[in-house]
């Protein structure tokens, strides 16, 4: 697919999702692999637009971020796969709020969505953040409404019931 096309179908963002995350099979999970993504697919490229696209599109035909609880809408599009370079595919659509702590026992890689010009996700803007293996957060978006897309290598991630700080 090419990568300014319209999305419309679970397919195609499959596709677009697949050309990132087979790209990046392998790499250490760390600065350099977000520099990275930022360079050849952040929020400045072709393909970012064409994810953007999709994920309001996904959303718009109710199979992305299809459950909600307490303010945040989130749902697992695919399970980790080879076609996905071993990851997972998640969405959430959040706004100014915490998270559940979860933990990322082989790391994150997400792709920070905002629908408000000011949302931040974790301090980030628009483009990629990486969490390397055995990394915890509250995922917080500040400053408005974000999409956040997230590869879980494996499939791999646990909730968790600590108290925030």
């Amino acid at each position: 697919m090419e990568h300014g096309a319209r999305t419309s179908t679970k397919q195609d963002f499959h596709d677009l999702v697949a050309a990132v995350a087979c790209r990046i099979r392998g790499r250490a999970l760390d600065g350099a692999l977000q520099d990275w993504l930022n360079q050849h697919y952040g929020a400045h490229t072709a393909h970012y637009a064409a994810l953007r696209q999709a994920c309001a599109t996904g959303v718009d035909q109710a199979w992305l971020c299809e459950r909600e609880n307490g303010g945040i809408r989130w749902g697992r599009v695919f399970e980790a796969s080879e076609a996905l370079g071993g990851c997972s595919v998640d969405v959430v659509q959040m706004q100014d709020l915490a998270g559940p702590h979860h933990r990322h026992p082989l790391g994150e890689i997400d792709l920070v969505l905002p629908l408000d010009d000011d949302a931040r996700f974790d301090g980030h803007g628009a483009g990629w953040c990486v969490y390397g293996p055995d990394s915890s957060h509250h995922p917080t978006v500040t400053g408005g409404a974000a999409q956040v897309l997230y590869l879980l290598p494996q499939g791999q991630i646990e909730f968790t019931r600590r108290a925030r700080a």
